[in-house]
């Protein structure tokens, strides 16, 4: 699958500014906020309005729960208000391959979910991460359903065909 001009990935939002010089507050949803937010990196803000702005991270630091950045030419805490609740993405171009058998979020939501009969379940909805695995979100015939992301549940991902086939544990599906 080649990536089109058109293919951005969400990998933050600003939330706020941080302080008078045009740092800004933002809530990652990278796996790689180190990588992404590197200074010299290059995302693309999509704001409120929908108006989408090409911007150069000048710097980046950790604070509590928060990535704080500073972009070129954003200079004053005037400056940054202008990109307060703007998503932040990155082209698909510039995301990491990653080892086999490991995916990008992206590429399961929305994937038909199976089980090994072939019964449809339903498409992934949402991912939660809540602790020890992640937890699918599965949503279907009027109902949701909710499969952790383990090996004894999970038997087959096939991107490409956007299918993935599950083994149901018992007490997994209310019947």
């Amino acid at each position: 699958m080649t990536a089109s001009a058109t293919d951005y990935y969400e990998v933050g939002k600003i939330v706020n500014t941080h302080g008078f010089t045009g740092e800004v507050r933002v809530i990652a949803t990278t796996d790689f906020p180190e990588e992404r937010f590197a200074d010299g990196s290059e995302l693309r803000a999509v704001k409120e309005n929908g108006d989408k702005e090409t911007l150069e991270v000048r710097a980046h630091r950790k604070h509590k729960q928060f990535d704080l950045l500073m972009f070129q030419g954003y200079e004053t805490k005037e400056d940054a208000e202008r990109l307060k609740n703007a998503i932040l993405e990155i082209h698909a171009s510039m995301r990491a391959s990653l080892p086999e058998n490991e995916f990008y979020y992206s590429e399961i939501i929305g994937i038909d979910v199976f089980t090994e009969d072939g019964e449809s379940l339903g498409k992934v909805k949402e991912i939660l991460a809540p602790g020890a695995n992640d937890v699918w979100v599965v949503e279907g015939n009027g109902k949701e359903i909710l499969l952790p992301y383990t090996s004894e549940v999970v038997q087959m991902i096939d991107v490409e065909k956007r299918r993935v086939t599950v083994h149901l544990l018992e007490g997994l599906i209310d019947e």
